[in-house]
């Protein structure tokens, strides 16, 4: 099975002074705002590296659902979210590290084995395997959100 999705960017002017839109085929995003500050110095508008946290956060969770289900468990929530770090290198910028934190719900799911699951998880997740950068992970598995019972983390 081959799936194609699309994306574009719009961009005006030079750098830094340029600003551009983001859209998405699904129409998610429409015009999009974002430019170089918003980028480098979180002013409003969107950035690249927000993008693919989200896209990335929500891309594990749909992978860690399946994984579960292979292991005969449902989450009955998932809640990642993920931080995607870019860095400058000589002249350059390069997203160096991704983070990926993840609190999970999952009746009767043993921590050791969440734990494993989630690096599974993690490594068949077609976005982990994009970055050219060190991926780690953190688990939370809870009985409930209001019931603690093991942290974790992990790096590939």
């Amino acid at each position: 099975m081959k799936i194609e999705r699309r994306g574009s960017a719009l961009w005006y002017g030079g750098f830094p002074e340029g600003r551009g839109s983001l859209s998405t085929e699904s129409g998610a995003l429409d015009d999009h705002y974002y430019s170089v500050a918003s980028r480098f110095d979180r002013h409003v508008g969107s950035n690249p590296e927000e993008l693919l946290a989200a896209a990335h956060a929500g891309c594990f969770n749909m992978v860690l659902a399946m994984v579960l289900a292979e292991a005969r468990l449902t989450a009955t929530e998932l809640q990642t979210s993920a931080t995607v770090v870019l860095e400058q290198q000589f002249a350059s910028f390069a997203i160096t590290s991704v983070h990926l934190s993840v609190r999970a719900v999952v009746p009767d799911a043993d921590p050791p084995v969440f734990r494993r699951l989630a690096a599974l998880a993690r490594a068949r997740c077609p976005l982990s395997r994009l970055f050219n950068a060190t991926v780690t992970i953190e688990t939370e598995l809870s009985g409930d959100w209001g019931a603690h019972r093991q942290v974790s983390a992990e790096s590939s």
